[in-house]
């Protein structure tokens, strides 16, 4: 059956992004952190068989489970969103070591482990697409770990990118340089576009960024 599958569904881009694939007719697949946050994301999909599971993506373990739940159900994903991120105010000096990991493990590592588990069997078919959601595309002194979780998200695009690329397995990001509010130039639901249209560009199209900002 395949489909979507979103990790980081909160009521931001995550949601709308899964609202926007199950539009088009494709079965979605949740995850978060938190069940409550899960389950008011399926409640605003309609139309489509929606599987959800809850995971905090610095968990490999749980990670990887929820994935596999997913996949499961739908088998591989036509389209993978990972939406994660610890967004968060920090100026240089102020956070721990532990709290730089901790932030790394969200905006990357997360990243690196639903690609290593879910992007070898896409270029094995020959097809897929694995989105992150970037940002800051300059970086901000009062938000370190943010800026360099987001420079790494550029560049762990281009590894996956010479990793399954040549597989037929479009990797990329949408920038979204500013805070995302409904209504404004940064709402969720006109950021969600940029998602399926690289989803749905040809091989020869390809983007590896897609950039929302004003």
């Amino acid at each position: 059956m395949a489909g979507a599958l979103i990790i980081g569904v909160g009521p931001g881009i995550g949601r709308a992004v899964a609202r926007r694939f199950a539009r088009e007719g494709l079965p979605v697949g949740l995850i978060a952190r938190t069940e409550g946050t899960v389950r008011a994301a399926a409640e605003a999909v309609e139309g489509v068989p929606v599987v959800a599971g809850t995971a905090d993506a610095t968990d490999e373990v749980a990670l990887r489970s929820a994935l596999d739940e997913v996949t499961g159900k739908f088998g591989t994903p036509d389209v993978v969103v990972y939406n994660a991120a610890l967004i968060r105010p920090d100026a240089p000096g102020e956070l721990s070591v532990q709290g730089h990991m901790d932030a790394w493990a969200v905006n990357v590592v997360g990243a690196i482990t639903a690609a290593a588990h879910v992007a070898p069997a896409m270029a094995e078919r020959g097809r897929g697409t694995f989105l992150i959601t970037g940002g800051m595309p300059v970086p901000k002194r009062r938000y370190v770990s943010l800026s360099l979780g987001k420079a790494g998200v550029r560049t762990l695009v281009e590894l996956l990118d010479q990793e399954y690329g040549p597989s037929g397995v479009h990797v990329a990001s949408v920038t979204v340089a500013g805070a995302v509010e409904p209504g404004t130039d940064f709402d969720p639901d006109d950021i969600a576009e940029h998602y399926w249209r690289l989803h749905t560009q040809e091989r020869h199209e390809w983007e590896r960024e897609a950039f929302h900002g004003p």
